[in-house]
Formats: C-alpha cells, structure tokens, sequence
C-alpha cells in the first residue's frame, strides 16, 4: 500500500528544509571559523633553509595552529641552499640575517603553536624529528603591524612578521626566526633535534638515504662537516 501523497510530499520538503539547514550551519561556521583568526592577513609562511653544501630533504613539517588544527605536510622537500662550485661557498656558522628559506603559505591555518619536522640530514647522513614550540609573544610579534620603508617597492608600508623561517643544520640543530618581506628576522628559538631510530622514511627506505649532489660531496670530502660552528 502506497502511501499518501501529501505524506511524501511532507517528508520530502523536511528533508530539503534539514538539508538547508545544515548547509547554512556549514557555511555560518566555515564564515566564523575564517573571521576568527587572529592574524590580520590570510595566510603565514613557513619556510627552510640549509648551510652551503649540507643538503637537507624535508620528508615532512607538519604544523598544529592556536586552535589545535593539524595541516600534515604543510612544507616537505629541500631547503633553499647555495651550493656554489670549487668549494667556493662558506657554510660555517649562522647567518647574520636570516632569509625566508623555501616553502610555502600555510592556508587555512590561524598562527602557529607547534611544528613537527622530520627531516634527512645527507651529509652525515642521518635522519632527525623535532617539535618546536612557538610561543605566544612571537605570535604577538606575527600580528603586529609596523611602518618600514621597503626597498622593494622605494616607500614607506605597513607590513608583517608573516613567515616562520627555520634553518637546519647537520647534528639535528634547528634555529627559528619570524620575519616579514621589509622587516628585521627576529629569533624565536634554537631547538636540538633528537635521532629518528627508523631511519630514512620512518624506515621504509631500508636505511637507503637520498644522494648528494656532485658538488656537495666535494666540498664535505675536502674540509668536512663543521659542527662546532652551530653550536
């Protein structure tokens, strides 16, 4: 026996009306979710730098923003590097400013509160994991706005600490800066990495590490590692 057809018709617009309004509850939240970042612009940058010679692969950075949202492989692969030939490049020691580093904008993300790095270091070669914490006041750093002549474009503007910079050296030693386009780096903190006992690939490489190029090779064949430089 078929029922009614007013039932059906009845049960078909609640259906539609439910839909509706779990569609509006989707868009009302997606619309506070992105008003309530605390950050005055859409998107920070996280990027990665290495010492001349001493390649680095990123297998993965994944980052936990203040509200606890976690965006796995937000940066992964190699680090900005300068890798000159004839030995003719200098890695020894930190860089009196640091750059942004390669990497990309975090979209979605409010500021950073954690960051996890798992990286390969191809000169020892050996295989490092960290979490940084990012503390409040450089977030506090990340939403202030400063007036800065900029050379980039020959005038005064307003800009932001928007890019998280983190440089990694052999050893497992990890230095971070906040930093703008037009703006000084500011140090956040210094982190020592501990040894991932898996290995390259959380293991499934069986302990085979990426190659380094030709001209890294000679350069660390000829004058070494320099640890003591970053400690």
């Amino acid at each position: 026996m078929n029922p009614p057809e007013e039932l059906v018709c009845g049960q078909y617009t609640s259906m539609i009306n439910l839909m509706g309004a779990a569609l509006i509850v989707l868009v009302l939240t997606s619309c506070t979710s992105a008003n309530s970042r605390s950050m005055p612009y859409k998107a920070w940058r996280l990027g990665f730098s290495a010492p001349a010679y001493m390649e680095v692969w990123i297998e993965t950075a994944d980052v936990i923003d203040i509200h606890g949202q976690v965006f796995r492989r937000a940066m992964s692969g190699t680090s900005s590097i300068i890798t000159p030939p004839n030995n003719s490049g200098n890695p020894i020691g930190w860089p009196k400013r640091a750059g942004w580093g390669k990497g990309k904008y975090v979209t979605g993300a409010d500021l950073p509160k954690k960051i996890y790095v798992r990286w390969q270091s191809l000169v020892e070669p050996q295989t490092y994991k960290m979490v940084i914490d990012i503390p409040e006041w450089t977030r506090e750093i990340m939403r202030k706005e400063e007036q800065v002549f900029c050379a980039f474009d020959g005038k005064v503007i307003t800009d932001f600490r928007e890019a998280i910079s983190i440089r990694l050296v052999p050893g497992g030693i990890a230095k971070v800066w906040v930093t703008g386009p037009c703006l000084n780096p500011i140090e956040v903190t210094t982190v020592k990495a501990e040894i991932d006992p898996r290995g390259p690939y959380e293991g499934k490489s069986n302990g085979k590490y990426d190659s380094l190029s030709d001209v890294s090779k000679a350069y660390v064949e000829k004058f070494g590692v320099p640890y003591d430089s970053w400690k």
